[in-house]
């Protein structure tokens, strides 16, 4: 009786400290870290969601990484062939939430918006890393961001800074990817690159994002 009731408190034991090992490693998995993904409209929102946006998920997808998609509105965004439906509203993002940030060129002067402006410069502020795309680094621009940084865009919007005054603190460097810091921008989007026949940067922009994030997360 008494091995029976030794061997019966030694199962017990081993049993209890199975649970404890399978309740810590449940507790301590990480969720796939996310990303924040914002979409502005445009006159190319088809071909640019499929070429850019596509390629900017896939990519994200395939290195273990969640994506949130946000528009300024939080409403669809709707063309003949296709309807884009947003996680979230840009004014109810929670930037701590998120380990990078990436922007794809759908933003032009006429749409570039005071919210926009200022939640670049919180995301900046925090530390976190970001991406832009030609029209997003405008974004970056204008939130003041590029000053005393190199930075991509497109090549004729440079040759004159008086045109473009919120880029003449920053160090223009092409059209190609250039990272500087925690700050990754791209001067060619596939719409410009059918234009100029410019190489695209989507991707590598992109894996770029996903280096920097890689070296902040342990």
């Amino acid at each position: 009786m008494s091995n029976f009731y030794d061997q019966f408190i030694l199962t017990m034991k081993r049993l209890f400290l199975l649970i404890f090992l399978i309740i810590t490693l449940v507790s301590c998995r990480k969720e796939p870290s996310r990303v924040f993904l914002f979409i502005e409209d445009s006159q190319q929102l088809s071909y640019m969601v499929t070429h850019e946006v596509g390629k900017m998920k896939e990519e994200l997808n395939q290195s273990g990484f969640k994506i949130t998609t946000s528009t300024l509105s939080g409403e669809a965004l709707k063309t003949d062939s296709i309807t884009l439906v947003p996680d979230i509203k840009l004014a109810n993002v929670n930037i701590d939430d998120f380990a990078g940030f990436i922007l794809p060129c759908m933003a032009s002067d006429t749409v570039i918006t005071s919210q926009e402006i200022e939640f670049v410069k919180k995301v900046v502020s925090k530390g976190k890393p970001i991406a832009a795309q030609v029209g997003a680094v405008q974004i970056l621009a204008r939130a003041g961001v590029l000053e005393g940084k190199k930075y991509a865009f497109v090549d004729e919007k440079n040759e004159n800074h008086d045109m473009y005054p919120e880029f003449s603190g920053g160090n223009f460097c092409g059209n190609g990817v250039i990272r500087d810091g925690n700050i990754i921008t791209s001067g060619t989007c596939p719409w410009m690159a059918k234009l100029t026949g410019h190489q695209d940067g989507t991707a590598e922009l992109t894996h770029e994002l996903i280096n920097v994030m890689k070296g902040r997360i342990k």
